[in-house]
């Protein structure tokens, strides 16, 4: 195995490693150590070999001397002699099935030891023949979704998908990088990245040079880049260190918007678009716009002069999904920007699971120029620990408003983000919600109900009156789990019967409501939030994702209640507005 491994391979090898561990029992620690690790390396924006191999890989965060020896033995031999040892003690099969999306290593584990399961024919056939329903913990909804994912073709190694804030640092490296060399005049990411979608599988990168080759050159020789084709006039191909595959595209200056607007998609739109041009007797193409009339092919150096040649208004990327932008009479929202929010009603400290103290949160939210911000920390029962008792969030709620007595500059609420209970109550009695100036509510448990029932759950909790907003209302998480059975619809409507806010979670794998939902939502009268969900100072900047899912519905600063200075945001509480 070559020395040099890419980011991506690295971080493999210690997934499998912390799936062989958990499948061979070992205590959740280690397990823990192992994954924690393999983020680290993936999202490294260095390549990571050469720091094992000069002994400074100990200096990246979650990684000790055990693991630089077990890395150095992987780059040394090729394996990592604990993994060799574990793999020896269950069959290939056993491996396959931890992959399967909802399995994970200890339930594939379990179907190993107490039904003799060890591959994925064998999973298949005990699925089709009802003998997994009778595990405990399973059941038929189980045996549903096993054969669901077998059926889909899970189990494989997947291509590698990456949430969009890891794709844009690792694209905008590539940006940085290119625009240090002199034969590049502009260069752009294009794609679904640039469209803001939920996550990528792959890059594309758009430069105007009249020196392709030196391009090339540059591109290749980039420290994020782990390996590339030799390229040409057009462009090349490559890999970065985090796996993610990039396609350099290369025209003259004269042709830079012709090609980005191309490849910044989606297919969709283009289908849409050309077919357009088609009826008015042009051919548009990453090459130009062909005129038949004439014969000429008009190329241009801007996409407003791509989109103003057609006679229609320039098409923000966020908005190129041909879910109506090229309708006849379209007019381009204003589209809200972070610089619009004025508060964030979502936020954690130490006193649950967050990693700063309410004045340290309080300060970081005044310097980015917020006018309000709202201390949510968990409840009793959200199921993670590091939870607020009753009497912990009385003596709490004291502390906020004593931390905002004394600061200029910004009004904190005293506030919590509750647990809504399967029946859908919460988990703190209603003389305590009203002594708080918030709440916010959020399902964090039996997440497997089905979608009559868990839409009952959260319908119920949106008509409590003292329900301010839904947090993350289907749970979802990017690229890990699917949203629980809801039918989100009613969860809008109820919204909007009751004055209950719901909420853009800009936490970067949920981003959720996502922004058909969000669009939907508003067009029902519901008001939207974009809160961070941030569980340190640092990650109050999370909202540049939840803007961005708003700006992908379309979405104003007028349909965004926190966009609203104090003022005029605090009567829309529901325990003011009912006064």
């Amino acid at each position: 195995m070559p020395a040099d491994l890419s980011n991506s391979e690295l971080a493999a090898a210690l997934d499998e490693l912390g799936d062989l561990n958990e499948l061979d029992g070992a205590i959740v620690h280690r397990v823990v150590a192992y994954r924690t690790a393999a983020k680290t390396i993936r999202e490294s924006p260095r390549p990571v070999a050469p720091l094992v191999r000069a002994g400074t890989v100990t200096e990246l965060p979650g990684i000790g001397r055990t693991l630089e020896e077990k890395l150095t033995a992987l780059l040394d031999t090729g394996t990592i002699p604990a993994a060799e040892k574990l793999r020896a003690k269950f069959p290939p099969g056993v491996v396959t099935m931890t992959r399967l999306p909802g399995l994970g290593p200890k339930r594939a584990r379990r179907l190993y030891d107490e039904l003799g399961i060890d591959s994925l024919e064998g999973l298949r056939e005990a699925a089709q023949a009802e003998r997994i329903r009778d595990l405990s913990g399973f059941g038929p909804k189980a045996e549903a979704s096993i054969l669901e994912a077998l059926d889909a073709g899970a189990g494989a190694a997947p291509r590698a998908r990456v949430v969009l804030p890891t794709a844009l640092e690792t694209g905008e490296q590539i940006l940085r990088g290119l625009l240090d060399e002199p034969a590049v005049e502009r260069v752009e990411l294009a794609g679904s990245a640039r469209r803001g979608v939920d996550d990528v599988k792959d890059l594309d990168v758009v430069v105007a040079s009249r020196d392709p080759a030196s391009v090339v050159a540059a591109f290749a020789a980039l420290e994020v880049i782990a390996s590339s084709d030799r390229g040409g006039e057009s462009g090349s191909r490559g890999r970065t260190q985090n796996g993610l595959d990039v396609d350099l595209r290369i025209v003259p200056p004269d042709r830079f918007g012709n090609l980005l607007q191309h490849f910044s998609g989606s297919k969709a739109h283009n289908v849409h678009l050309r077919e357009m041009a088609v009826r008015r007797g042009l051919h548009v193409s990453e090459h130009g716009i062909l005129d038949d009339a004439t014969g000429e092919t008009h190329r241009f150096a801007t996409e407003e002069e791509v989109y103003g040649h057609l006679g229609l208004p320039y098409v923000e990327p966020e908005l190129r999904e041909d879910r109506g932008e090229l309708d006849p009479g379209f007019e381009p929202p204003d589209l809200v920007s972070v610089a619009d929010l004025r508060g964030d009603l979502h936020c954690h400290t130490v006193a649950s699971d967050g990693k700063n103290t309410i004045e340290e949160m309080a300060v970081a939210a005044r310097e980015r120029g917020l006018e309000y911000l709202a201390i949510t920390d968990h409840s009793a029962s959200h199921g993670f620990g590091n939870d607020v008792s009753a009497d912990a969030l009385r003596r709490h709620a004291e502390t906020v408003r004593e931390v905002g007595a004394r600061l200029d500059g910004i009004t904190l609420l005293a506030g919590s983000e509750v647990n809504v209970m399967p029946d859908g109550g919460l988990d703190y009695d209603d003389d305590l919600l009203a002594e708080l100036d918030w709440v916010i509510a959020s399902v964090h448990t039996a997440f497997r109900m089905d979608g009559a029932q868990m839409t009952g759950r959260i319908v119920r909790a949106l008509e409590h009156p003292l329900v301010d907003a839904l947090g993350h209302p289907t749970g979802r998480l990017i690229g890990r789990r699917a949203g629980y059975a809801v039918d989100v619809g009613a969860v809008i409507d109820a919204a909007a019967r009751t004055g209950t806010m719901l909420e853009i979670n800009s936490a970067p794998d949920r981003r959720d409501l996502d922004d058909i939902h969000a669009r939907e939502a508003v067009a029902a009268g519901v008001r939207i939030l974009v809160d961070s969900d941030a569980h340190r100072t640092a990650t109050l900047a999370n909202t540049r994702w939840g803007i961005l899912t708003a700006r992908r519905a379309w979405l104003p600063a007028a349909a965004i209640a926190n966009t609203l200075p104090w003022a005029q945001f605090a009567p829309l509480r529901k325990r003011v507005s009912a006064s």
